[in-house]
């Protein structure tokens, strides 16, 4: 079928429009660090406990896996309290915060329902699922990052992560715009089967969450290094950059929390590009070299949980593994995809 030049022109403007929006997010999630009122007075006043607390928290990041997964939601830092007798989360308890985290919480909320139409619209224009190339699958996945965050956001009070996750949402979007920009067109022969929208779908969803989760797991990283550098004396408490951001075990269990979403996952989209294997080429598995990237970013991610339930490899180390995962992933989609002779060389083209 002819493509609809309606729907890829209006995916194209929504597309910009919510480039734009997430931008003025990310202003606006900048502006909370810089201009948001005080939300730690009481804080200020304990602050040999505020120190105390920040040495001991690495000690506390790897509590128990089972009941990380089964705890209760935790407020994070640079939010108000959890309220006696309601969840840490909620709508309502983003919009108890000040002006600045309520225009970034809506920006974000209103260019992710932007971005998603943008996507919808371009299905719309091709008459299929709209991640047939790089450009769309770029498009679709940091669609599903920023969705995944605001989630996030309601359920953990984590506006203080917005402007490291959504500007990274921002840059990828940007790249994918200016970059590998394809028009709207018909796939090649070798795609066009059902099992792209099963195959193709769970590898943009997995893709979108360890999105999220390599940015936790960089901040982790930042936030874990500076309390080391406290604690052995070598900086002086006080960053308010730093301090603003979640905790090293605040940031230890969302990601732990995100790649546990996630992986199952990917494992589904691998198992689904198997089958899909069998039907277009007659076998399941021919360490094609997307295939065999495929499988060794599941097996890092597979490292990954298995390190951070293991008592010896939890904290820095066990981010480190998840970080090498993500960068797999990265080399796999960029690099393996498009540079690589293999049966998937046309996955970067229209």
């Amino acid at each position: 079928m002819p493509v609809n030049l309606g729907f890829a022109h209006a995916s194209n403007d929504f597309l910009i429009a919510a480039l734009l929006i997430y931008s003025v997010a990310v202003i606006a999630f900048a502006g909370d660090y810089a201009f948001g009122r005080p939300r730690r007075a009481a804080a200020k006043s304990a602050k040999p406990a505020e120190v105390a607390q920040l040495a001991t928290v690495g000690a506390a990041a790897g509590a128990g896996a089972a009941a990380e997964l089964s705890g209760p939601a935790t407020p994070l830092p640079g939010s108000a309290g959890a309220v006696p007798g309601r969840p840490a989360g909620g709508f309502r308890s983003v919009w108890r915060e000040g002006p600045w985290v309520r225009a970034a919480v809506a920006c974000t909320a209103v260019g992710a329902l932007a971005h998603l139409t943008a996507v919808v619209t371009r299905g719309l224009a091709v008459h299929r699922a709209p991640w047939g190339n790089m450009y769309e699958f770029i498009t679709a996945l940091t669609c599903v990052a920023a969705i995944f965050f605001g989630y996030i956001v309601v359920r953990y009070r984590a506006w203080a992560l917005g402007v490291f996750v959504m500007g990274a949402v921002v840059l990828a979007l940007g790249l994918a715009e200016t970059l590998i920009y394809t028009p709207a067109g018909p796939l090649v022969p070798a795609l066009q089967s059902y099992w792209l929208s099963i195959h193709v779908t769970a590898m943009t969803l997995a893709t979108g969450i360890f999105f999220v989760a390599a940015v936790l797991g960089v901040m982790y990283l930042v936030a874990e290094r500076y309390r080391k550098r406290v604690e052995s004396g070598k900086a002086k408490p006080g960053n308010g950059l730093i301090e603003r951001i979640p905790s090293p075990q605040t940031l230890d269990k969302l990601t732990y929390r995100t790649v546990v979403f996630g992986f199952p996952v990917w494992t589904f989209g691998v198992i689904a590009g198997a089958i899909w294997a069998d039907q277009a080429w007659g076998r399941y598995w021919g360490w094609d070299p997307v295939e065999t990237w495929a499988f060794i970013t599941w097996v890092i991610y597979a490292a990954y949980l298995h390190a951070r339930a293991t008592a010896g490899w939890r904290g820095a180390r066990a981010h480190y593994i998840q970080l090498l995962g993500f960068a797999s992933l990265i080399t796999n989609m960029l690099v393996v995809q498009v540079f690589i002779t293999g049966m998937h060389s046309y996955a970067g083209v229209s």
